[in-house]
């Protein structure tokens, strides 16, 4: 069986081809925000699938989903173009196959628990890292979802700082609205205010592999490290505040800037031992070997489950 899973990611889109819970071939391309960014899809998938036979596709956005209707619920300020497209529809006309849709970070989760760095495991927490903070967390073998989808998913928007800035979800300082990429400019401008300087060009761009990379390079840059350490503090209240809500043996981190996680996994199990409720278990953390893969996988699992569930129409991506 082969799946076509497709990441509608906060900076960038993936695709992947997926046969027998492995990737046969994958790439990105960067997201243009418009609905130019459906039209390259349908493109790259098809060049992608290259007439290979497609029996299942996956789809995973950044924002709440209604999986029945096939749409997007609701992703503040994210592809706002997709409001009221249905996204089971439109891929089942371009792939003549099942499609399955789900929130990114929940298709992270169950690919991880799967067959993933967390194979096995039945109470797992998720928090994946980068333009914004996605979470999900599977109880007793259960994904978690609650009755209108949005169980579990909005662990980056639970407030840390009652005084802190306005979130774009419109609540009041999110731990997504303090520690995200797009998170770095306010944080890098009050530095700055301060007489700080980041080490570089104050009009050039920076974004969380910079500062990553400048936090922890040999000649380390103070700025970066000051904004690299809020961050980490902020994931981690985050990861304290899903363990107490949902007990995990495992905590799995994922996300782009996971590929430095050997350095960066100790700092949140040290935050998470130190902050958790003094009785709580302990839980393991654990990161994929390959972060960016991590949502492509669970979509493959999630899309094989659903083709196994319902008349599968097996077809070639067709031509242009």
């Amino acid at each position: 069986m082969t799946q076509l899973c497709i990441d509608f990611g906060g900076t960038n889109i993936k695709l992947g081809l997926w046969n027998n819970g492995s990737v046969v071939a994958s790439e990105e391309f960067r997201v243009s925000g418009t609905t130019r960014d459906l039209a390259t899809v349908e493109r790259r998938s098809r060049a992608l699938c290259a007439g290979a036979a497609v029996t299942g596709v996956g789809i995973a956005v950044p924002g709440v989903v209604d999986r029945r209707a096939g749409r997007l619920v609701r992703a503040h300020g994210k592809y706002e173009y997709l409001d009221g497209v249905d996204l089971k529809a439109w891929g089942e006309a371009q792939f003549g196959a099942s499609v399955a849709l789900e929130n990114d970070a929940r298709a992270a989760l169950i690919g991880e628990t799967a067959y993933g760095c967390a194979a096995g495991e039945k109470d797992a927490v998720m928090v994946t890292l980068g333009t914004g903070i996605g979470t999900a967390a599977i109880i007793d073998g259960v994904v978690l979802r609650g009755a209108h989808d949005h169980a579990g998913i909005l662990g980056g928007h639970l407030t840390v700082d009652v005084d802190g800035p306005r979130c774009s979800c419109g609540n009041i300082g999110c731990a997504e609205a303090l520690a995200s990429t797009w998170a770095i400019g306010g944080l890098l401008g009050e530095l700055l205010a301060h007489g700080e300087h980041a080490g570089r060009d104050a009009d050039e761009p920076i974004g969380m592999k910079e500062i990553i990379e400048a936090a922890l390079a040999p000649d380390p840059d103070a700025v970066a490290g000051r904004v690299l350490d809020r961050f980490c503090r902020v994931w981690g209240a985050v990861i304290v505040g899903l363990c107490h809500a949902y007990d995990p043996d495992v905590v799995i981190v994922s996300g782009g800037i996971m590929r430095a996680g050997d350095l960066l996994l100790p700092r949140f199990q040290e935050y998470a031992d130190a902050y958790l409720w003094s009785s709580s278990y302990r839980p393991r953390f654990v990161t994929p070997e390959r972060p960016d893969l991590s949502v492509l996988r669970g979509l493959a699992a999630i899309a094989g489950a659903t083709e196994a569930s319902s008349r599968t129409v097996r077809s070639t991506c067709g031509p242009e």
